[in-house]
Formats: C-alpha cells, sequence, structure tokens
C-alpha cells in the first residue's frame, strides 16, 4: 500500500506551489480576510497579520512539508512510518478526521458561490434592491434543496479533479486554475480602483493606523495567519509527500505562504476600494461578499458582468481548496481498503455527500461542524504537528530533510526555535480563546 500511494507526485515544482497555493487560497482569503481586516483597522492589522504569517504560519508549514516528504506518505501513513508503534499515528487521524468533517459543510458555502455566480450571469441580481438581495441570500442559504443542488455540483467537479490522480488531476488543474484565480482577481481590482471615492479605500488598506491595533485585533490577526494557510488538517503534509527531494523545501513553503498572502492582500484591494466608492462600512463582517457586494455591482457601470467575474473567482478558491481537503480523505480511503483511486474518490464523495445533506437540512449541525473543526481540530492538528518535530524527528533529521535538494538553509536555527518554543504557545493562545469564544467567553471579549 505504501508503495502504491506513495508513486504519486509532483511533476513539476510550479505544480507543487499551485497545488499546495490552491490549498492555502480559499473562501478564507477572499471571503474572510477582507471583512476581518476590515473591522480591525485596515493597514495596521495587515502589517501584524504579514508578521504572524512568517513566525507562526509559515513553520508550521515547513513542517507539514517535512513530515510529508520524509516519510514519502500522506497524513496518516507519514506518522505511521515516522513513529511506528507510537500514538503519535493520531495526530494523522486527526488531519484526516478534520478535512473530512470540514467537507460536510465547506461543500455547502462553496455551492454558495456557485449559484451566485449563475443568478449573476442570468442577471437575477441585476433588479434587485438592498432589501430583495439580503432576501434572496436568507432564502437560498436556508432552503435545503437548493444548497444540496449546488453543494452536489461543486462536489462532483472536485471529485472529477481528484479522481484524475496528482499529476494529471490535481496538479494539471491547480496549474489551471490558480492563473485563472489571478486573472480574475486582477480584472475587478482594476475596476474597483478605476472608482470615484476608489482613493479612500486604498488608504484604508495601505495608511496604518495603529491607535486601533487592540489586543483583540492582533487575536484575529495571530487566528488569520494560522488559519489562513489549510495548516493542522493534513493537506499539506499530503501535498508535502508528493513533492521531489530535488525541490527546496523551506523555498517552496515560503512561495505558498507569498502568494497566499499577495491574494489576500488583492482581494482587499478589490474590495476596500468598491466599498469606500459607495459609501459602505468595510466591516460589515460576513455578509460583506454575499449581500453588500451584489448591491455595490447593481450600482457600478457594467456591473453585471464584474459581478460575473468576481463570484467566478469565488468559485474558483473555492474549489481549489476543497480539492485538497477532499485528497487527504481520498488518500486514507485508498490505504485502508486498498481501493483504486477512482474508486475511493467515489465512495469518499457519496459518503462527504451524504453528511453534508445533513449540514444543509439542519443549521445547528452545520453550526456544530464549523465550531468543532475550527476551535478544536485545526489547532490540535497543528499544535501536535509542531511538536512532533522536536519530540520525535529531532534536529538532524529535519535539517537533512530541509536541505535534502542540496540548498543549505541558513535560517534553519531561528525556524527550529520557532518551532520548539514560540510556534507551540501561540496556537495554545489561539486554541484557549477558540474554545472560550465558543462558550461566550473569548479572552478579549
Amino acid at each position: 500500500m505504501k508503495e502504491n500511494i506513495a508513486k504519486e507526485g509532483f511533476n513539476s515544482k510550479i505544480g507543487a506551489i499551485a497545488a499546495a497555493a490552491g490549498s492555502a487560497v480559499g473562501l478564507g482569503n477572499v471571503w474572510r480576510f477582507p471583512y476581518v481586516l476590515g473591522q480591525n483597522g485596515g493597514a495596521a492589522f495587515l502589517l501584524v497579520y504579514v508578521l504572524f504569517m512568517l513566525l507562526i504560519a509559515l513553520p508550521v508549514l515547513m513542517s507539514e512539508f517535512s513530515i510529508g516528504r520524509k516519510a514519502g506518505l500522506p497524513v496518516l501513513g507519514a506518522f505511521q512510518t515516522l513513529a511506528p508503534g507510537k500514538k503519535w499515528y493520531l495526530i494523522g487521524f486527526a488531519g484526516v478526521l478534520c478535512a473530512f468533517v470540514i467537507l460536510f459543510y465547506y461543500n455547502i458555502v462553496s455551492g454558495w458561490t456557485l449559484m451566485y455566480a449563475y443568478l449573476s450571469a442570468t442577471g437575477q441580481l441585476a433588479s434587485l434592491d438592498e432589501s430583495q438581495i439580503n432576501q434572496t441570500f436568507e432564502q437560498s442559504s436556508q432552503d435545503p434543496v437548493t444548497c444540496i443542488f449546488w453543494m452536489v455540483l461543486m462536489l462532483g467537479a472536485t471529485g472529477f479533479v481528484v479522481a484524475r490522480g496528482v499529476e494529471k488531476g490535481i496538479e494539471q488543474y491547480s496549474k489551471i486554475l490558480m492563473p485563472i484565480l489571478l486573472i480574475l482577481i486582477i480584472v475587478v481590482c482594476i475596476r474597483s480602483l478605476t472608482l470615484d471615492g476608489a482613493s479612500d479605500g486604498i488608504s484604508f488598506l495601505l495608511s496604518p493606523d495603529f491607535s486601533k491595533l487592540t489586543p483583540r485585533a492582533l487575536f484575529e490577526a495571530l487566528g488569520q495567519a494560522f488559519f489562513s494557510l489549510s495548516i493542522g488538517m493534513g493537506t499539506m503534509t499530503t501535498y508535502g509527500s508528493y513533492i521531489s527531494k530535488k525541490q527546496n523545501l523551506p523555498q517552496a513553503a515560503l512561495s505558498v505562504a507569498l502568494l497566499d498572502f499577495f491574494i489576500a492582500f488583492l482581494c482587499g484591494l478589490m474590495i476596500f476600494p468598491c466599498a469606500f466608492a459607495f459609501g459602505i462600512n468595510p466591516g460589515q463582517g460576513a455578509g460583506l461578499v454575499f449581500v453588500t457586494l451584489p448591491n455595490i455591482f447593481n450600482k457600478m457601470a457594467m456591473g453585471q458582468i464584474f459581478s460575473v467575474v468576481f463570484f467566478l473567482l469565488l468559485v474558483v478558491a473555492a474549489l481549489t481548496s476543497s480539492i485538497s481537503l477532499l485528497e487527504v480523505v481520498v488518500t486514507f480511503v485508498k490505504s485502508q481498503f486498498g481501493l483504486k483511486r477512482r474508486m475511493s474518490t467515489l465512495v469518499s464523495s457519496i459518503t462527504i455527500g451524504i453528511l453534508g445533506i445533513g449540514c444543509a437540512v439542519s443549521p445547528t449541525l452545520f453550526d456544530f461542524f464549523d465550531k468543532i473543526s475550527a476551535n478544536v481540530l485545526l489547532p490540535l492538528g497543528a499544535f501536535f504537528i509542531v511538536l512532533f518535530i522536536p519530540l520525535r524527528l529531532g534536529k538532524k533529521a529535519v535539517r537533512e530533510e530541509m536541505e535534502a535538494n542540496g540548498t543549505p538553509f541558513k535560517l534553519f536555527n531561528v525556524y527550529y526555535f520557532l518551532t520548539k518554543y514560540i510556534v507551540p504557545l501561540a496556537i495554545l493562545l489561539i486554541f484557549t480563546n477558540s474554545i472560550l469564544s465558543w462558550m461566550g467567553y473569548g479572552l478579549f471579549d
């Protein structure tokens, strides 16, 4: 079984970076990042976010890549191989479980993006006023039949890519989807920046006001940096197993992190000038994308065209992330039950679809899976992945993996210090706050 999985891999450096960046770049970049940035003061928040991404999130990403590539196996097999007979393999199970659980509800949200692309393309949003757009979202997002229909379409598209394998499926489509995503974002950015009053939005994004950096804002920046790179759920460990030994691992991780940040920044540059040009509060919250922006597009010249482009980019962002999540589940099914990739994809997709129907029917179930993955599984997974580096692999083995292509990693000691001491503490803070917030007692509420 190990041999069957290990023979799959990325064929090029660009393909590996595109696939891993595709996993990191999702609705969190296009949907969540702009409104969190808007709620926490703009540019000052952005600077702190970048700092936390480099000091906290990037070392975890490097660690996941190292574990996956050293073992040459996806997340569960990686920990079973590197720590045979020990309970470290439970980290692998937690990663698979986390990806599995996230897919239950993520495909529903992904389905909303596809639905809005359709509504935009058919002109059904163009004739609506503000209250009608709000009503449209509330009704469609709470209608089980509508949610299930669009969820199945997105799950089918995701399964199609994953079933084709690592090189011909994930790598090939990532190299197509990521440039498309960038082009779509740039198109909407150009239109946004040419609006009257756009300069206020640019100033909000680029001129820091450190007086707005409250403890809560700092914590939001830490959490956003942590969750932005899709760490802690096994996807990056799995993708690490597909990266060739000839590739520079730290450089690949840094490229993924920088591309992830660049796209998040472009999304801010796309949304804030629009919001300020039309007098919209940039801290509108989660409704910014599905309620506020359609209203803006309706007031804009050629608004329907840009509405279609915008929601198509949301579809692409959602798809690139769901592909990586499904890959984690499929490799687990493939290795544990000895099924071929296509059958593993079919079994996984049907199971996820059935449980996704439960989330579509029950908002309570939707919220539960959302909270249990974000508040418990993700931070715990990342915490034990980071501990695995010093406690199990050791400094020498990790350094050898980082420098496997023959290029010295000059900042290795900095990475190792952060991984051993700073990152675990930061993750514990995130985990503690997540649990307390879930209970209604956040550290900074």
